[in-house]
């Protein structure tokens, strides 16, 4: 009889036990999975400032702008202006790098302010 009580005793509480760390895995859950929603929230407020700041950046054609516009751009100097103007025209933005007319560093620095509008005809 002794021995039944304490194999009856234990059996509780090791289920009550059990029921307790079940409890706190499913709180740690929901609080992960709150804290997944929030986050992924906030990536697309994120996103959504960067488009917004980015269409705001007033892009500069390489194709017709002077050497005071093109200095302008961050890391542009005197010399890579003239060197930009006399390379001119473009047939996009991305050979200022292909024909090394700028360094590739200072390209990707100012990449997204730049556009290569042709001309028209």
């Amino acid at each position: 009889m002794k021995a039944r009580f304490i194999s009856v005793v234990l059996t509780t509480t090791l289920l009550m036990l059990g029921a307790d760390l079940s409890l706190a895995d499913e709180a740690k859950t929901d609080e992960s999975a709150a804290t997944s929603k929030q986050s992924k929230a906030d990536r697309k407020k994120e996103i959504v400032a960067r488009r917004q700041a980015a269409a705001k950046i007033k892009r500069i054609n390489i194709n017709t702008a002077t050497a005071g516009q093109l200095k302008k751009l961050p890391g542009i100097t005197d010399a890579e202006a003239a060197k930009i103007i006399a390379g001119r025209p473009y047939a996009n933005k991305t050979q200022l790098k292909s024909r090394k007319i700028v360094p590739a560093t200072l390209y990707e620095q100012i990449k997204d302010r730049l556009i290569a509008k042709q001309p028209q005809k």
